[in-house]
């Protein structure tokens, strides 16, 4: 019993930090956009412009990926869990973000 709610405390703050990782990449993101769009209303050279979406472009990207290892995380950990994506599904996210 006291290994059971060891293993769910650790989920949740698991899930937890996992979470933090995902909203800290895409605040990161978001900031990232605000200067492309800032780069583009100065009239920025095109250089700085398309290296700055390709630092938004990672910054998505790589949130993208780590909700997915989450989720497959998730899913070794507990498959039969209601609401875990299967493997299909976790393959056609993974290759949605590919």
């Amino acid at each position: 019993m006291k290994q059971e709610r060891a293993a769910d405390a650790v989920a949740v703050q698991h899930d937890a930090e996992a979470k933090r990782k995902v909203v800290n990449r895409l605040r990161r993101a978001h900031g990232q956009l605000a200067a492309v769009i800032g780069a583009v209303e100065e009239e920025a050279h095109c250089r700085d412009i398309v290296q700055q979406l390709a630092a938004v472009s990672k910054a998505l990207d790589r949130a993208g990926f780590l909700v997915i290892s989450t989720a497959l995380k998730e899913c070794l950990n507990d498959p039969e869990a209601e609401g875990t994506p299967d493997q299909d599904e976790l393959e056609k996210l993974f290759l949605t973000l590919a």
